[in-house]
């Protein structure tokens, strides 16, 4: 009777819940946006009435009837009722009980040990979406699109993003064990890892190729591995020295880089681009945002550039390779980019808890929808598995000894074919004025 009378009141509070929530959603919306037209009635197909009832319904059952007590207090109820409602949206929407979010800030003021790895899902699958250069993922061999099915012995089946990289997460020094099943080869491997502070240099390999590949012109090479607070400065120091040595064209590498600092890859777009130029925008159901290059101008960069990109190429190298494209200052060369164009907002609750939610998605300048499509290339060239390996393991090879050749690929050399054909047209359209004599 106690248990049932508890139902009842549970049903009543969430009906004040409910129209205590309206009233002060509906006063804050006049407060910000000022007279508004009044929004239509809830419609019976969307009432939140019947649905609070039903979950209030839920719960009482599970008071009354669960066999373990321990479990069923209103908090872990609830708590487990947001990770649910959240986990069901997309797989970066979270919900963070007040120690996760705690755990979160710390994480951004503070150094972690990682593993070098970034994770997305892939038909409900946590895959690797590129192993961070430098780093124990990369040295131990794991490759692009393998996919993790246990960490540390527990199943990594439906496992959110956010709540797959705290488990990936943790003590420099502390050993991790991934189970990796490779659909490639349809092989699966259990790695063993070493958790470290990961300090990528975001701005590697920039030379001019060498004549044997590039031909006469002077071709700059440049490849960006992630976008951190540098980034831009690095690589505009860069392609200062290349200029000074005579650069005619860049190839610009993004492939698997997996993204970083949003205005990081902003500024590294401006280093191609005007003034106050718009690199990307958002939209959703919060206003919309434009970002742009900054006021300051840069040198002007006039020559062509092409750009690498392929399947692993996410998030901030979309927002260039997009921008580049949809302006008209770019070729890109390789495959559609990965898709993951999104924006993660965090929000506190009372309680210290929060819930991260995907409020918005961004859109190149052309307004072309990242998010789950990609950027397409001018000019496909893909490489085979085994190319693809080759191709890691020689970077990986190169790190360790030093070297600083460029490693060729199929892809690359179809980029230096972009590059020649461009330059060859240019010359064709404005000839060479006959020096005085």
């Amino acid at each position: 009777m106690h248990l049932a009378n508890e139902g009842a009141m549970l049903v009543c509070v969430m009906r004040i819940f409910v129209l205590l929530l309206i009233a002060l959603a509906s006063a804050v919306a006049q407060d910000e946006i000022g007279d508004v037209e009044p929004e239509p009635a809830e419609s019976s197909e969307d009432s939140p009435y019947p649905q609070l009832e039903l979950l209030a319904r839920a719960m009482q059952l599970i008071r009354q009837d669960y066999v373990d007590e321990a479990k069923i207090s209103y908090k872990d109820l609830t708590y487990s009722a947001l990770r649910g409602m959240l986990s069901t949206l997309d797989p970066h929407s979270q919900f963070m009980a007040p120690e996760n979010f705690k755990d979160m800030q710390e994480d951004t003021r503070s150094e972690f040990g990682g593993l070098g790895i970034i994770v997305s899902q892939r038909n409900g699958v946590l895959t690797i979406v590129s192993p961070m250069e430098d780093t124990p993922g990369f040295a131990a061999g794991i490759l692009p699109g393998d996919q993790i099915l246990k960490i540390n012995g527990q199943a990594a089946e439906g496992l959110s993003i956010p709540l797959a990289v705290e488990k990936l997460r943790g003590e420099v020094g502390e050993k991790i064990t991934l189970t990796i099943h490779r659909p490639s080869t349809k092989t699966t491997k259990d790695y063993e890892l070493t958790r470290v502070i990961i300090k990528v240099a975001s701005v590697k390999d920039a030379q001019i190729l060498p004549s044997r590949r590039a031909g006469d012109a002077r071709v700059g090479y440049v490849r960006i591995t992630q976008f951190s607070e540098p980034t831009a400065a690095e690589l505009a120091k860069a392609l200062a020295k290349l200029e000074k040595e005579g650069m005619a064209a860049l190839i610009l590498d993004l492939r698997y880089n997996p993204g970083g600092l949003l205005g990081s890859a902003v500024d590294v777009a401006g280093q191609f681009l005007p003034p106050n130029t718009r690199v990307a925008s958002t939209e959703g159901r919060t206003p919309s945002r434009e970002y742009r290059t900054s006021a300051k101008g840069v040198p002007e960069r006039k020559y062509p550039l092409v750009l690498l990109v392929n399947y692993a190429s996410a998030s901030g190298s979309e927002i260039v390779a997009g921008a580049l494209k949809d302006l008209n200052r770019a070729l890109l060369v390789g495959e559609t980019t990965f898709g993951k164009g999104s924006v993660q907002s965090v929000i506190s609750l009372p309680d210290g808890s929060a819930v991260r939610l995907t409020t918005a998605k961004y859109f190149t300048p052309s307004r072309n929808l990242i998010h789950e499509y990609g950027v397409p290339p001018h000019i496909r060239a893909s490489l085979t598995q085994d190319e693809e390996v080759a191709l890691l393991q020689s970077r990986r090879r190169q790190e360790e000894s030093g070297r600083k050749t460029v490693p060729w690929d199929p892809q690359l050399e179809r980029a230096v074919d972009a590059v020649q054909g461009t330059l060859l047209f240019g010359e064709k359209q404005h000839p060479a004025k006959t020096k005085e004599s």
